[in-house]
């Protein structure tokens, strides 16, 4: 359902479903009750100054009864944000597509307390590109490769692309040296590189972490490789089969090498503020596929490194 509103500052209005009957004789009335933690004035300010639009975009009063229309549109107050100091990089775009090198702590798309300060919207701004829709995406704590599609007709295609594992990712990522690890005969768990891991990974809803269940069939598996290491720190290479949710994170902590600064896995350490001098040491490093509308090879690296990495672990 198209809204009938533009996109105001890289950011589309929001839609609303309303009841069509009920205790409420206005509309007003009912989002008054559904927004309780604002006062009722800031409710009626919105429709006074025709900031709460039926599908057609036309402005509903305070007193339009209950009823009269099934869905709404209207912007959200954008919320107090912290800016976020890193810039995204653009590396490639075209007619339709778009492949950008995300910066650490920059979120891929709007979300809590971050709406302008998200990648998608920085570049709908930057780049004054509306339609722009992510294609995949990024936890906030990694940074690197992400891609977008630049208008509608063109995001089914490479989404189907993902969805069939037709790309090729490869992941950076720097983890402490392991208790009895030998740097002549490194080994993981008794398993030696390059080595192949393997659980089930679930999200549940609600909850913050995925949960590794060991009963049920692995679906989830990441080839390891090993770049280098010192007396600090491992360096590995790794490339995902599958892309469940904070895969890589999990994965290295089961092997023992949970990446560096990871505020979730092994241990979840509570909610603290950015440390921008201590990113999450992951890094989304290559990608690679045949573009499903050009039919051309993409290979697409980043320009960005981890900060921990060995020296000679180039």
């Amino acid at each position: 359902m198209l809204s009938p509103l533009p996109m105001r500052d890289g950011v589309g209005a929001t839609r609303l479903h309303l009841p069509m009957s009920g205790v409420w004789p206005t509309v007003a009335d009912y989002m008054i009750e559904r927004f309780f933690h604002l006062e009722p004035e800031q409710v009626y300010e919105r429709f006074d100054l025709g900031e709460i639009v039926a599908r057609d975009g036309r402005p509903l009063a305070r007193d339009t009864p209950l009823g009269v229309e099934e869905f709404i549109w209207y912007y959200r107050k954008p919320p107090v944000e912290t800016e976020i100091p890193f810039a995204v990089e653009v590396l490639h775009q075209d007619a339709d597509l778009l492949v950008v090198d995300k910066p650490h702590f920059l979120p891929t798309t709007p979300g809590g307390k971050y709406l302008q300060n998200s990648a998608l919207v920085r570049l709908r701004n930057l780049l004054d590109i509306p339609d722009l829709a992510p294609i995949h995406r990024l936890d906030r704590a990694t940074a690197g490769l992400l891609m977008f599609s630049t208008r509608p007709q063109s995001r089914g295609p490479y989404q189907l692309m993902l969805q069939n594992r037709q790309v090729e990712k490869v992941y950076e990522a720097v983890s402490a040296v392991p208790e009895g690890w030998d740097p002549a005969a490194p080994t993981l768990r008794g398993q030696s590189f390059p080595l192949v891991y393997r659980n089930h990974i679930r999200k549940d809803r609600g909850e913050l972490l995925v949960q590794v269940d060991d009963v049920r069939e692995p679906n989830a598996e990441t080839l390891i490789e090993l770049i280098g290491s010192d007396d600090r720190v491992v360096h590995t290479l790794l490339r995902p089969h599958t892309g469940k949710m904070h895969q890589l994170r999990v994965h290295l902590a089961a092997l023992g090498i949970g990446i560096l600064n990871d505020p979730f896995y092994p241990r979840l350490r509570g909610e603290l503020p950015d440390d921008h001098a201590r990113p999450l040491q992951l890094l989304a490093r290559e990608l690679r596929f045949i573009d499903p509308i050009s039919g051309e090879e993409r290979v697409f690296t980043t320009a960005r490194s981890l900060q921990d990495a060995p020296v000679s672990g180039a």
